[in-house]
């Protein structure tokens, strides 16, 4: 287990759960525990309340001890903040192959969001977090194995030090709700004191930089949706069942080996300061990169290689895939991404559905649909098609894709035909669903996505 984060997603709004990690760290502290040395520990709680109840009822110095050091306020590792490894715990990860852990109190742990690096993550509470943290792995049987041994070389289990309820009373009765119910500033002078634009406009960032102009902002970039039906269009990546929102657009750490981490290196910024997709994600060239780049995700074109790659059709060329896109964006080829059922399930990330947009897919060939996800798609002018058939179908890379029955009509779940050839052979046709719902969302679509519409909108 390399990850242990109180974060900020709902326990750390809990008084009393926090008030327990705090106790059982202040316990563990006093029979001589400590963190297990591989092992990164993070706090970031959700608001500067929550760190007055641990700082005033004088709990944080315990948490202080085992590494539970306020890092900051807000989304921290379940948003994939969790800053990079030590060194040589990466490296031994990759070197070695291993499988690791994470355990944090946040509320998503999809494969690949806490880190690239880290293949399995656990949910707990903000005591488990700590006692997992000393134990140092996931394996441990909490009820009956030690998580260490006492300065007497006696061992420790998980019952000696739980605090019990009155301990957890006396903390939030005595220091809870004063401060908890404080006024406490929104700002601080050093917040005020660092340097900011004045202007009336944005004073847009140069390539690298956090917050840039987006394509979207123009409505002859985003411009309008595809006239008729797609015909000859070629799979971007064919997917299976529950993909998330985390697969298409990661928020974890950009890696330096990834597209987006060498795109970055190249371009000046030091392999320490890559930062992480959600904190870049006003930068649509790394985000572009970043597009179905989680290291968990499968495309079936690229068997045995992790995600961000696929291979350009009929050649055949394993390459990135926003790399992939561009070639066919150059031939005039529309290109379409195959998945199974639920697709888009998870967070509701809009960048799901942008990135999706950038790289130039038409449509989303898929057995069923997350809901969010498809009204995002939708609102970026990309079609969801809704086809449970396809879930029998093995694609092998060889084959074109057909959405008939697009012509000038009613879009809104309209019927659909899929056709799939194979060496100009039909080896598959099926009824699907236009998975446009409602009138507005068609107006979206017609506009090639709702930021399109607004910005073609007649004034007043």
């Amino acid at each position: 287990m390399v990850i242990a984060a109180i974060t900020s997603c709902t326990n750390t709004s809990n008084p009393r759960a926090m008030a327990a990690g705090g106790l059982l760290a202040r316990n563990a502290v006093a029979r001589g525990l400590a963190t297990a040395p591989w092992t990164k520990t993070s706090l970031t709680p959700g608001s500067q309340a929550t760190a007055e109840l641990l700082r005033t009822s004088g709990l944080q110095s315990a948490l202080d001890e085992l590494g539970f050091q306020v890092a900051g306020f807000g989304c921290g590792t379940c948003m994939g903040n969790s800053g990079p490894l030590p060194g040589e715990v990466a490296r031994q990860i990759r070197h070695r192959g291993l499988s690791v852990s994470a355990v944090l109190s946040g509320n998503r742990n999809f494969p690949g969001r806490i880190h690239p690096d880290v293949t399995d993550a656990y949910l707990a509470s903000p005591p488990l977090v700590v006692a997992y943290a000393i134990a140092g792995r996931t394996t441990i049987d909490l009820d009956h194995e030690s998580l260490g041994t006492d300065d007497a070389g006696e061992p420790v289990l998980l019952q000696d030090i739980w605090p019990t309820d009155e301990e957890i009373d006396a903390v939030v009765g005595v220091v809870g709700e004063p401060v908890l119910g404080a006024s406490l500033p929104v700002t601080t002078g050093r917040w005020k004191q660092l340097p900011h634009p004045c202007s009336e406009s944005y004073a847009w960032e140069a390539e690298t930089g956090m917050i840039r102009r987006p394509p979207f902002a123009d409505a002859d970039v985003s411009g309008p949706m595809r006239e008729g039906n797609i015909v000859g269009a070629r799979p971007l990546l064919v997917l299976g069942d529950d993909i998330t929102t985390d697969h298409i657009s990661p928020v974890a750490r950009i890696l330096p080996d990834s597209a987006a981490g060498k795109w970055l290196t190249e371009r000046g910024v030091p392999p320490g300061a890559l930062g992480s997709f959600s904190a870049r994600r006003l930068n649509h060239d790394v985000m572009l990169r970043g597009g179905f780049a989680n290291p968990r995700l499968r495309n079936k074109l690229v068997e045995g290689r992790g995600g961000g790659w696929t291979r350009l059709l009929p050649d055949g060329e394993v390459m990135p895939v926003h790399v992939a896109a561009a070639a066919y964006e150059r031939r005039g080829t529309p290109v379409v991404v195959v998945a199974g059922r639920s697709y888009g399930a998870g967070s509701a990330r809009d960048w799901a559905a942008k990135v999706t947009r950038l790289l130039g897919v038409q449509a989303v060939l898929a057995a069923g649909f997350e809901r969010i996800h498809r009204t995002n798609l939708v609102a970026m002018g990309v079609l969801p098609v809704e086809c449970p058939s396809l879930s029998g179908f093995e694609v092998d890379g060889a084959e074109e894709f057909d959405v008939l029955g697009l012509e000038p009509g009613p879009l809104v779940n309209a019927a659909l035909t899929v056709v799939i050839r194979r060496g100009g052979r039909r080896v598959f046709e099926e009824a699907a669903l236009a998975r446009v719902d409602t009138e507005t969302e068609e107006e979206w679509m017609r506009a090639g996505g709702v930021l399109s519409r607004l910005l073609t909108a007649p004034a007043g």
